[in-house]
């Protein structure tokens, strides 16, 4: 197998490939490497780059340039798989890594293209690439570290360059989740003590405890890859055993009712069935009804009282399942203390509204480690009518922004808000 790097600054690599299981990958055969130049291509007065066309500033490599160079290299080493590097290009990940392993094993022969300047002739990634990468949403000098991060991370996978294909098959990334914790020698060093179970010998037991911790980390830190890896309900039941608790609460008081009055708003049966369904779909402990107007606590506790009994569970199990969910009290402060005598712990409130607010800290819907790190449950508060009051949202810990499509049409019903937040924020990708 051959990797082919066509490059302006060669030297830059010399001493990576001269190093560890790179440079024993090409020893023993594994792999070859060859270094082209780009200046090579063109004659000694000529230039390899030229202006962008239009109202922009630096310099892009010429087509022709690139061009002769992946002709030489194919004529040398048989057709390539090609990749450029850019920051629009497909973000490099454990997946795209195993897929360039197999195309280079298939094709015995991968041409690396890394950049500068401005980049390279848009025709040129058109016309040539297989894939253009990216190593993350920022922005380097050039793409020849992107080079030798992906060279790599796909060597790693490319059989007899690991002494051990375990180590490959089980770290990070591989599955959903991530590398288990590891220690070695002292037993206790600053006061932290390897884990009993470690050094206990029962296999079955550590066994058990590394996939835990593995799984923990994974929650916390790395949860946008969990939610697009995991498949298997073992691992569904033991990444939900791990989350923070959530809860939603529905407010019908201290609302606005108008652009300028605050007041209660009315309970609708439809926003009690649907509102408990998103909730069971997403693994929601509570769901709860705040109103103080008693007329509307009785229309909720009557249809509850159906759904809450023998009869309701015979006339619909999935629905009594939901509505089982659904508990109904007087005030926010209420649904905070009975989650905090639930969770032993009080609860994070985020706010959800169609407006911006300023005065509460706005999250992201990628921001669950931040918000989870706190170690404490987290009730999401939705709004009725016209939204939460300004007062009520400084009551909370943080704000989830509008939701928002590609029109000016802002006025979703809160029952579709929750389902959309709930997916955004908890939902398998």
């Amino acid at each position: 197998m051959h990797i082919s790097i066509v490059t302006l600054f060669p030297e830059l690599y010399k001493p990576f490939l001269e190093t560890s299981l790179v440079e024993k990958a090409q020893i023993t055969g594994v792999v070859s490497f060859s270094l082209e130049n780009i200046f090579a291509y063109c004659s000694p007065k000529e230039r390899i780059d030229a202006p962008s066309f239009g109202h922009g500033a630096g310099m892009v490599l010429k087509p022709e340039i690139i061009q002769k160079a992946v002709e030489k290299q194919e004529a040398s080493y048989g057709a390539a798989y090609k990749i450029f590097f850019s920051p629009q290009g497909k973000k490099l990940d454990q997946k795209l890594l195993a897929t360039i392993a197999s195309e280079l094993q298939a094709r015995q022969h991968l041409m690396l293209l890394p950049a500068r300047y401005e980049g390279m002739d848009s025709r040129v990634e058109e016309y040539y690439a297989d894939v253009v990468v990216s190593i993350g949403d920022y922005v380097l000098m050039g793409g020849d570290l992107p080079t030798m991060v992906l060279i790599e991370g796909m060597l790693r996978l490319i059989p007899g360059v690991i002494g051990k294909q375990e180590s490959v098959e089980h770290e990070s990334f591989s599955g959903p989740f991530v590398d288990y914790p590891e220690f070695t020698a002292p037993v206790e060093w600053k006061g932290i003590r390897v884990p009993d179970v470690v050094r206990s010998g029962n296999h079955g037991q550590l066994a058990s405890w590394r996939r835990t911790e593995a799984a923990r980390k994974t929650v916390y830190h790395h949860f946008g890859w969990l939610r697009s890896h995991v498949k298997n309900k073992e691992d569904k039941k033991l990444v939900a055993s791990l989350m923070p608790s959530h809860y939603v609460i529905l407010m019908h008081s201290h609302v606005m009712v108008d652009q300028n009055r605050e007041g209660n708003s009315s309970v609708t049966s439809l926003d009690i069935h649907d509102i408990a369904r998103s909730a069971c779909s997403f693994g929601i402990k509570k769901y709860y009804i705040i109103t103080p107007l008693l007329d509307q606590q009785h229309n909720v506790k009557r249809l509850l009282e159906f759904w809450h009994t023998e009869v309701g569970l015979e006339y619909n199990p999935q629905r009594h399942e939901a509505l089982a969910l659904v508990q109904l009290v007087s005030t926010l402060e209420e649904a905070m203390q009975e989650i905090q005598k639930r969770e032993q712990n009080e609860p994070l409130l985020i706010a959800t509204s169609a407006q911006t607010y300023d005065l509460v800290e706005i999250i992201s819907y990628s921001d669950q480690e931040r918000v989870w790190l706190h170690k404490k449950p987290v009730a999401f508060v939705f709004g009725t009518a016209r939204g939460l009051t300004g007062g009520l949202m400084n009551k909370c810990n943080y704000m989830l922004g509008p939701i928002e499509g590609f029109s000016s049409f802002n006025h979703l019903s809160v029952r579709s808000a929750v389902a959309i937040v709930l997916d955004r924020w908890l939902g398998l990708r």
